[in-house]
């Protein structure tokens, strides 16, 4: 007896332009959850996507995968830990917006330097830094990384002072030893040229209510314009916001 033939499903009508097919029906699968939903079975996916149950079934095994979906006891599905994982980091982004570029530009205002938050992003050789916030100075002559900049945790006191107060970051060799221990027994790090010839920054660690390293507050300046003054605002920021962003 032939195969009834499917109607569209919720995923065809909506396909995102030049996106993939299995994605839009994996994504249809958690649209399919409403307010009030604690698990659904497999005719309720099916029902609310127009997808068939053989379907349905195959998507649910990579969302589970991905824990992005878990299986009750009862055979239903309900959202997974990778949900809450998510929507704590959406959550987070937002409440920064809200709470670093303001001590960023307190900082501006008191030093006449440009100030950035950088975050640590990716584990082992492939780590980088990047930096989320960024305020400029009001000088003409200053340094030009702007927000969304990937730059690296080798070199800068940005990227030093996020691999030194790393408890997962790999031990120093060499010259960056001693480096890294005056760094960790000072607290931040202020130096000229790390990075580029031309330019001096000035580092602190952001910390979370737990202590934990979260981000570093960095101040860079021309090398004609350092000056160790700058190292107490800098500070300050650090702690300003530790355990809050």
């Amino acid at each position: 007896m032939p195969r009834k033939a499917q109607t569209e499903s919720v995923s065809d009508l909506n396909a995102a332009p030049g996106g993939a097919a299995a994605v839009d029906r994996a994504l249809s699968l958690l649209a399919a959850f409403q307010p009030g939903d604690e698990a659904l079975s497999l005719a309720d996916f099916a029902a609310r996507t127009q997808l068939y149950k053989s379907t349905v079934l195959r998507l649910l095994a990579s969302l589970e995968h991905a824990a992005l979906v878990r299986r009750l006891d009862d055979g239903r599905y309900g959202l997974g830990p990778e949900i809450a994982r998510l929507h704590s980091l959406y959550t987070a982004a937002f409440s920064l917006d809200q709470i670093v570029p303001p001590v960023l530009r307190e900082l501006v205002a008191a030093t006449g330097e440009s100030a950035a938050y950088h975050v640590k992003q990716g584990h082992g050789t492939e780590a980088v830094r990047v930096c989320l916030y960024r305020v400029d100075s009001p000088h003409p002559i200053r340094d030009h990384i702007k927000a969304g900049d990937v730059l690296p945790l080798a070199r800068g006191t940005g990227g030093r002072v996020l691999t030194v107060f790393d408890p997962d970051a790999p031990a120093p060799a060499g010259k960056d030893k001693a480096l890294y221990a005056k760094i960790r027994r000072d607290g931040y790090y202020s130096e000229i040229g790390d990075r580029l010839a031309d330019v001096a920054g000035i580092s602190a660690p952001v910390r979370d209510a737990r202590g934990a390293l979260t981000a570093a507050v960095t101040l860079t300046m021309p090398a004609h314009r350092y000056n160790k003054a700058c190292i107490a605002p800098v500070l300050a920021a650090a702690k300003q916001l530790s355990g809050r962003a």
